[in-house]
């Protein structure tokens, strides 16, 4: 931790307390057992965790049924994706390899070394031969569900591939756009629903809802992409479709010009909205998932996604770099993500919250991103629904249950019958006093003098002499 880090974390102290909740409290729902893998399945994990240490954390605390299919699945999917991001492939040689990838997996002792030197995950296909000798160790049915999906990647991607060599890399309308994020991502949704239902951990009605396992993928893969716009165009590649960006700016690197920011905030805002839109369906598909591990795995990057997308949200920072939610926020909402739905939902409102009051009134899309926003939140409240303890308050005062009449009839005499004591107790003071007055008068006592000496102020009761003098005063000598 560097000297901005501290300074950071001493004004954010917060974000520094949910760093040490997470490394202190948290605590795996099923742990992998090193010991008892072979030496070619801990070399898998290995690479699981050089490729993706994210998701390499999660993958490693799911149920032991899921663990090892879905982390080959991982591997298997980030050894395609190494091969399509490699610029140094020529077409003729990356096309047959994109779409036959799916059967390279059956192939024992597969590897490949055709990768340049400065990709980053070139290392795992070299080493590929790990990864297909545990393949063909898990379940025929676990096999199938990622060879198909491999095979639907691995086309999607080199079509697209194909297109980029002809010149058309950019991506032209919205419907181009699902596409593309549907192969490279929408399919990995679709691919773990399937290993989800076969192993029992979540409801099987998600197989019958595409829709829901698609928004799975492209809520998350849309949120990076809007995210890595800087990153992207430095590597010569955009995935923001010209649909939208052209109702901004003329040409797309304009984007990227100080003189054009409300243009490009504008653009940005039509994005968040574009990936805005999945955020419900994703929320509806995380209440099908049965077991607490695979909730967390699943939980985990959406939650992160929304929390990224308020981020970028009327951000210029993604013009300029990489921008990222800091480690203290990602804690906190990773220990928020890993409880129930009901707290992923408090985690999207949150965050939903933030998008909504960072609206404005300037942006074209004003109103649509509102309305966006008001349907999260309406999703949340018709599952989970908010009660207001002062409303709760007025609506009992406002509705009084009938009153049983013997009870009423009760209360009214108990009444009566504190009226007629207390009429009682002053009758008798009264009765009493005049009593005592007159007994007093009829022996002589002067209330005359009395009155006079309250008149002239004398207030206190006078001594002996004091009281004689009075006396005499007033005497007539009569007697």
């Amino acid at each position: 931790m560097g000297v901005a880090d501290v300074v950071y974390y001493t004004i954010h102290f917060q974000e520094l307390r949910s760093i040490i909740q997470w490394k202190t409290w948290h605590n795996p729902v099923h742990e992998r057992k090193p010991e008892n893998e072979s030496v070619s399945l801990k070399v898998c994990f290995d690479f699981l965790d050089q490729t993706s240490r994210s998701f390499s954390a999660v993958i490693q605390e799911l149920h032991p049924e899921l663990l090892v299919p879905i982390a080959l699945f991982y591997l298997i999917l980030r050894g395609l994706d190494t091969i399509e991001d490699d610029m140094t492939i020529p077409i003729e040689k990356k096309d047959p390899l994109l779409r036959e990838f799916h059967k390279i997996n059956e192939k024992e002792g597969w590897s490949f070394n055709g990768n340049g030197p400065d990709e980053k995950d070139r290392e795992l296909l070299v080493q590929f031969h790990y990864v297909t000798e545990e393949y063909r160790k898990i379940k025929p049915v676990y096999r199938e569900i990622i060879n198909d999906i491999t095979q639907k990647m691995g086309g999607g991607m080199a079509d697209y591939c194909n297109r980029a060599v002809e010149g058309k890399a950019g991506v032209e309308t919205v419907k181009d756009y699902d596409e593309y994020c549907y192969y490279v991502a929408g399919l990995v949704g679709n691919g773990l629903t399937r290993l989800f239902v076969e192993s029992g951990l979540a409801n099987p009605a998600l197989k019958e809802r595409p829709q829901l396992q698609t928004s799975m993928g492209l809520f998350l893969q849309k949120t990076n992409i809007i995210r890595d716009v800087k990153e992207d165009w430095d590597d010569k590649r955009r995935f923001w479709p010209r649909e939208i960006w052209s109702k901004h700016v003329d040409d797309f690197e304009d984007l990227f010009k100080p003189g054009n920011k409300e243009a490009a905030l504008n653009c940005s805002s039509e994005m968040v909205l574009n990936s805005l839109n999945h955020a419900d369906e994703c929320l509806f598909y995380l209440a099908g998932l049965k077991e607490q591990s695979v909730f967390n795995f699943a939980a985990i990057p959406q939650s992160m996604a929304v929390a990224t997308l308020a981020l970028v949200f009327r951000n210029p920072n993604i013009f300029k770099k990489n921008v990222k939610i800091t480690k203290g926020e990602s804690c906190q909402t990773m220990l928020d993500s890993t409880q129930n739905l009901s707290k992923v939902c408090e985690v999207f409102r949150r965050y939903v919250r933030k998008i909504h009051n960072k609206n404005t009134p300037k942006d074209p899309n004003f109103l649509k991103i509102s309305i966006a926003c008001g349907k999260v939140e309406q999703f949340i409240e018709s599952i989970f629904p908010s009660q207001n303890p002062q409303a709760l308050q007025r609506a009992v005062q406002e509705v009084k249950p009938p009153e049983d009449p013997a009870a009423a009839k009760e209360r009214k005499e108990a009444r009566e019958d504190i009226i007629y004591m207390l009429i009682a107790v002053m009758g008798t003071l009264l009765v009493l006093s005049t009593i005592m007055i007159g007994i007093a008068y009829l022996i002589g006592a002067r209330f005359d003098i009395a009155a006079k000496q309250l008149k002239e102020g004398n207030f206190r009761v006078p001594d002996s002499d004091t009281a004689r003098k009075i006396a005499n005063k007033y005497d007539r000598g009569e007697l």
